[in-house]
């Protein structure tokens, strides 16, 4: 779990101005690098190169440099369009945090910056015999770069922003954050499973100063707060959670009668979900590319059945390492956190597909099967699965006409509901 401020920090790196700045700032610095060659090289340049010659080179690359920028700007935003309309607008925000879509238009930028601080640089003579050789050499490693950046970029944008690229996207930040928390589900926290019971009447709410979502949690700050302090901390409210100003999102044991500021500031709060902690949100967005492919006005069952295949696969990573143990390392044990549930993320990502794909008889075939898998892993997945099984099948029975389709649901599901039976009777030691 990181700190608010790598948190923040990690935020601000993923926007394309950041990048593009970078880039912009190195173009300007190699330029006027070279008008400083006079001082820290002394004696004649080996080579003379006239101002003409570069020149003409750095008029090539401005006047070019700008017109890709201006391509890849339309291209990119064209990207985010058909995102949009087509798949889903909470995907956007992971095309928008592409870091090759970033460094190509950066890269473009500071060429171009380079180029025209040059030709303004050779235009008032600043350059000398060695700060016109250095600068050439600078044009032409500026050249290679655009070469290898530009062959780069039209390889990406053969995928950029399609459907399978952005569904990919989403699988994997959901991968990441659906890794984090089950390998410790309590965020190296202690879980808070029973809140009414286990928070001490005495405890004092904690209550967030604006109304929002909360977009990450520091739990390192609270648990240091909470040991200098001998207090615990219950979160009733986690990442991804909708709160205001009237309910509590924490409550604090302590013996102090009143809270400081910095038990709020642990908490950032913004007006949308966040993939990075959220791995909910992310089955959420995933669930959406499904039923907007199910629509009738794009009608494309075989995305849906796509996106069942890689939610299995995501599941499928749940608790893999037996030495991480179900409860992880806890780090920081007076910071009480409420587990992730199995069964809601079941509900965020089975349910709209079982809704809108309820008259599809390939789509419920592929999700009744796609339960029978992650039932054979037993447990509460079991569970689960029987439960949105039997769901996705009064569901389906209300929508279809065909018997026959009827009955081919009806013995997958039951395979799925008979799987739950007996991991529920099988003995416990």
């Amino acid at each position: 779990m990181i700190s608010k401020w790598q948190w923040v920090l990690s935020q601000i790196g993923r926007m394309l101005w950041v990048r593009a700045s970078l880039f912009a700032l190195l173009g300007i610095g190699s330029a006027l690098l070279a008008t400083m060659s006079d001082k820290f090289w002394p004696g004649e340049a080996p080579i003379d190169i006239g101002a003409d010659a570069v020149s003409d080179i750095l008029n090539i690359l401005a006047s070019s440099m700008l017109a890709v920028t201006t391509f890849s700007l339309t291209v990119m935003v064209s990207a985010y369009g058909t995102a949009t309309s087509n798949i889903t607008p909470r995907a956007t925000r992971l095309l928008m945090q592409d870091t090759t879509t970033h460094n190509v238009l950066g890269t473009f930028l500071g060429s171009f910056l380079f180029s025209l601080v040059g030709i303004i640089a050779l235009h008032t003579e600043i350059y000398g015999e060695r700060g016109r050789m250095i600068l050439f050499a600078f044009t032409l490693l500026v050249i290679v770069i655009i070469a290898a950046t530009m062959l780069r970029w039209i390889d990406h944008l053969t995928h950029f922003g399609r459907m399978a690229d952005t569904i990919a996207r989403v699988e994997e930040v959901i991968r990441k954050a659906l890794g984090t928390r089950i390998d410790n589900p309590g965020i190296g926290a202690q879980a808070l499973y029973d809140p009414e019971k286990e928070i001490p009447r005495s405890a004092l709410p904690v209550y967030p100063g604006s109304t929002g979502y909360i977009g990450h949690i520091d739990i390192g700050e609270l648990s240091t707060w909470a040991q200098d302090n001998d207090a615990h901390v219950y979160l009733v409210s986690t990442t991804g959670s909708f709160v205001n100003p009237l309910g509590p999102m924490a409550w604090v044991a302590c013996q102090a009668s009143d809270l400081p500021d910095s038990i709020c500031e642990a908490f950032t709060i913004g007006p949308e979900r966040s993939f990075d902690q959220d791995p909910r949100f992310g089955l959420v967005v995933m669930a959406e590319i499904a039923s907007r492919a199910l629509s009738p006005g794009i009608n494309d069952p075989g995305t849906a059945i796509d996106v069942l295949g890689r939610v299995v696969r995501l599941f499928s990573h749940w608790n893999d390492d037996p030495a991480i143990g179900p409860m992880g390392t806890m780090a920081h044990a007076r910071v009480h956190v409420p587990p992730m549930q199995l069964d809601d993320l079941f509900d965020d990502i089975f349910t709209p597909i079982a809704r809108d794909g309820a008259a599809l008889i390939e789509v419920q075939v592929r999700l009744q099967k796609s339960l029978k898998t992650l039932s054979e892993r037993g447990g509460l997945f079991a569970v689960s699965a029987a439960k949105y099984s039997t769901l996705a099948l009064k569901r389906a029975e209300l929508a279809m006409n065909m018997e026959e389709d009827k009955e081919q649901l009806r013995k997958l599901s039951s395979e799925v509901v008979q799987m739950a039976k007996s991991v529920q009777e099988e003995p416990r030691l």
